[in-house]
């Protein structure tokens, strides 16, 4: 690994494949005589796409029985997704104002190097090791268990689960695949998957009020019963809300490729909370008008036993809502993460090749594909949902890290125009909350802390070793050039030849 100042750039894209160039730009909608960097592509629709795509992924299928399990009353579960949306709209709040105000890509990897650099590594380390990763790898075998569960016998264990990891690993490498070939293409897919997700969750909704109207409120009497609340579970109820809520903080690594970031970023992160929340909402309502809490709580495939209930002979909608709804959610991760493992490689924090872009296409190609034999390895693990619990504690810790810089950065970058800002007391507050979450996990799950803690630390001596130790042997620095040398030449791909960003920070 080099750092930043002793990159390897092979001869430029027009001395390589100029008229490769020309065509493929052409047919990409970009400018035959544009030079290679990330071009400012993604408007408004897109920037609410990428948010509620990344958010609806399987949460809202999941999380509604553990928050039902862990609270023991329907009012009271109500009431926590409404705080955990609450929650959710000040964080976003908060990322709102460090991306209309800090012109890089990167998010939270971003702002955490300008606090330390050794904390923006640590938050890209664990992003590769678990926290980005292991729920792709998850999102991709639950919406390979919604298709294949109308097309293999129940019974079948061993071939069913064969399948399901072979047709995971399909989904997973489509998605990267169009990671790397287009930036249109992904964005466009992120549109079609949202219309999906939404137009799925539209029919529980509709079915629910449905059911309203016809007299079935059952599960609202006593609603807020004390005798079955089990408040010691609270946290984990909460736990489970913010899994589905999760994925609202990945519009600022995308920052250099928004258009007009400074408006876009706080518009469209504030828009795609707000409509999440209300659809969480009225979907909860109409899972609990449709079935008991009892049958709730049975299920093991809530949106699916909806279906069956509601929908009839087309209960099959509902797997593939749930397929649509996971596969969306794991390209706009994919497109976010890409972006903030290219910044890290720019900054010189992770190898240089995939701080290139492909000559072509436009695409950070290498940081979108790094992440594929990962969650391979990922699939053929009995232990993925593991690696979850572990990193979970580390998540909201360096959330909450980021969301303090806000008040800091005040401080110690008067000077930076900020187009948007929110009140001081917001991400004092998230902060505090968030420090709350990561003390219950030390208390409530003192295992998994322990090991997420070592997970997440381990990371001190690679950073020592390839970060920070600058004068490393001439025989490992010449091994290092020549492999990013083929790399380049096998990806087609150069260092970005312009800055897309103003900030010397």
């Amino acid at each position: 690994m080099t750092r930043h100042g002793q990159q390897v750039i092979i001869p430029t894209s027009r001395q390589v494949a100029s008229s490769r160039i020309m065509g493929e730009n052409k047919a990409n909608g970009i400018k035959a005589d544009e030079k290679v960097r990330l071009v400012k592509q993604v408007n408004v629709f897109d920037c609410v796409a990428l948010v509620i795509g990344v958010i609806i992924g399987s949460g809202i299928f999941v999380s509604p029985k553990g928050i039902l399990e862990n609270t023991g009353s329907v009012g009271w579960a109500l009431m926590v997704w409404v705080l955990c949306g609450l929650f959710t709209f000040v964080g976003a709040l908060c990322y709102a104002e460090l991306g209309a105000s800090i012109d890089k890509s990167g998010g939270d990897y971003t702002y955490l190097r300008m606090l330390r650099p050794i904390l923006g590594f640590l938050r890209v380390w664990t992003m590769i090791l678990a926290v980005r990763t292991v729920p792709w790898t998850v999102l991709a075998i639950t919406a390979a268990r919604n298709i294949t569960a109308s097309l293999i016998d129940a019974d079948c264990d061993v071939e069913k689960k064969a399948a399901t990891q072979i047709l995971a690993a399909c989904i997973l490498a489509c998605i990267i695949f169009v990671n790397c070939w287009s930036v249109k293409l992904s964005r466009q897919l992120q549109i079609i998957f949202t219309i999906a997700k939404f137009l799925g969750l539209m029919i529980i909704i509709v079915g629910g009020m449905w059911a309203l109207s016809q007299g079935h409120t059952d599960s609202f009497q006593n609603a807020f019963d004390s005798s079955e609340v089990k408040w010691v579970q609270f946290p984990k109820a909460f736990y489970s809300g913010l899994f589905a809520y999760s994925g609202w903080q990945y519009l600022p690594q995308v920052t250099e490729e928004i258009v007009n970031p400074g408006r876009n970023i706080p518009l469209s992160i504030t828009l795609s909370v707000a409509i999440v929340m209300v659809i969480f909402m009225l979907t909860n309502v109409a899972y609990f008008a449709v079935m008991s809490p009892f049958e709730l709580l049975a299920s093991d495939a809530v949106a699916l036993t909806f279906g069956q209930r509601v929908l009839g002979g087309w209960w099959w909608i509902m797997p593939v809502a749930v397929a649509c709804s996971c596969i969306g959610s794991i390209n706009g991760g994919i497109f976010g993460t890409a972006r903030m493992f290219f910044v890290a490689s720019r900054e010189g924090q992770l190898p240089d090749i995939l701080g290139m872009i492909h000559v072509n296409r436009k695409t950070p190609l290498p940081a979108a594909a790094f992440a594929l034999p990962i969650c391979f390895i990922m699939l053929i693990s009995d232990d993925v949902f593991a690696m979850i619990n572990y990193l979970s504690f580390s998540r909201w810790l360096f959330v909450a890290t980021t969301v303090a810089t806000v008040p800091y950065f005040r401080w110690k970058y008067p000077d930076i125009e900020r187009p948007f800002k929110v009140p001081l007391i917001l991400p004092i507050l998230f902060t505090l909350c968030a420090v709350v979450l990561v003390m219950t996990s030390i208390i409530s799950a003192t295992y998994e802390f322990i090991v997420g803690l070592a997970i997440t630390l381990a990371g001190i001596p690679v950073y020592l070793v390839c970060v920070w130790w600058e004068d490393k042997p001439k025989e490992i620095t010449t091994a290092s050039k020549s492999v990013t040398k083929f790399l380049q030449k096998l990806f087609f791909v150069v260092p970005q030849e312009v800055k897309t960003y103003k900030s010397t920070l």
